[in-house]
């Protein structure tokens, strides 16, 4: 922030960078999260990691996830830790998650950018590190094809977001931003309505009419489309080389110091996984999309799940200069003060698993350890 900002800019800035994280006393972790880990095998004469008991995995039930899904589904993550139980939680949203992170509920996680930062910025960078990548891409505008036609007739239509500062409304108010129109990020009016909807039922308000399109995640974005709606803009059309972080692994600093054979083990796990993903993506969808019904009660149809497997990147590279670009948007957005994202990666144990693999090292975009 500049020196010579006034106090009342930066008491409006200070309080704005707190948004993202208000919806930790009004959504206890507890209520949205589910062990998954039941019926897993545990190799005969297998050994305890670091002699713990379990390590605790969070992630979304949704396809951006689909490393965490796959590999829980084919047992990767038990395999590499042995004796040692993975248990699992699912969220719903990234703040609840980085309350059971800080809370030691969760261990390590799969989770977004921007609750990354926020989780790391609210504390002083002492809660947590990002040690890997997961996936790119899987983010879509889709608008009602009989109001919208053009990218310029957004304009003045409803269009909604997941929720008030998380990764997707951060990068519609910053594309609000670049065609020169104007919206006042905490109340989401303006020259376009933004309307924070959760996921679940976003699909439902554009199928009734009250949204005229939303910028989401998959499968979300697949969801709608099967209800009628049009692909207007794909996000990856937007970074260079058409990548960009959508999610990362985190680790409580806590876990990272006292246990690093145990985050060694499930960073093995997760490149293992991506490389299966990547060999065999039809198995792997399946084995996602029956990890989501296990996880959900619900599995994706086929015209949801198949065009929202394809618009997703799995990768070992947490992509950390579009990180860094995302921090960047939500400070012009007026959703954060400048951060100070220095030390939020350590990705010396994902590069040590990388090197072993003969593949080659991830940067930390100097915002860390590499």
């Amino acid at each position: 922030m500049p020196a010579n900002s006034s106090p009342a800019l930066r008491r409006t800035l200070a309080a704005a960078t707190a948004l993202p994280l208000l919806a930790l006393a009004a959504c206890g972790y507890g209520s949205q999260s589910t062990d998954s880990s039941a019926g897993q095998k545990v190799a005969a004469g297998a050994e305890k990691i670091d002699g713990l008991d379990s390590v605790k995995i969070g992630y979304f039930g949704n396809l951006t996830h689909a490393t965490a899904l796959v590999g829980n589904q084919k047992g990767f993550f038990q395999k590499e830790l042995g004796a040692t139980r993975a248990q699992y939680a699912t969220f719903n949203a990234g703040p609840s998650e980085i309350e059971a992170l800080n809370a030691g509920a969760i261990d390590i996680g799969w989770i977004g950018p921007s609750p990354s930062i926020n989780g790391y910025t609210q504390s002083n960078g002492k809660s947590l590190k990002i040690i890997g990548g997961s996936a790119s891409g899987g983010v879509k505008l889709v608008v009602d094809p009989d109001k919208i036609k053009s990218l310029k007739d957004v304009k003045g239509r409803k269009i909604a977001t997941p929720q008030l500062g998380n990764t997707q409304d951060v990068a519609f108010l910053n594309w609000i931003a670049d065609q020169g129109w104007k919206v006042d990020a905490q109340s989401g009016k303006g020259d376009v309505t933004v309307v924070r909807s959760d996921n679940k039922v976003t699909p439902d308000a554009f199928k009734s009419g009250s949204i005229d399109g939303a910028w989401v995640p998959e499968p979300t974005a697949s969801k709608l489309v099967a209800e009628g709606g049009k692909v207007l803009l794909d996000e990856s059309s937007l970074w260079p080389d058409g990548k960009f972080v959508i999610t990362n692994i985190i680790v409580s600093q806590k876990f990272l110091k006292e246990h690093p054979k145990a985050v060694e083990a499930v960073l093995k796990a997760s490149v293992e996984t991506n490389k299966w993903i990547k060999a065999d993506p039809d198995q792997a969808k399946a084995a996602a999309n029956k990890q989501l019904e296990t996880d959900s009660g619900k599995a994706l149809p086929a015209d949801v799940l198949d065009p929202a497997w394809k618009s997703i990147q799995v990768t070992d590279d947490p992509l950390a200069a579009t990180l860094h670009t995302e921090a960047e948007h939500a400070v012009k957005a007026g959703l954060l003060a400048k951060p100070d994202l220095d030390g939020i990666y350590d990705l010396t144990i994902l590069n040590k698993v990388l090197k072993a693999e003969g593949a080659s090292p991830v940067s930390a975009a100097g915002l860390g350890t590499s």
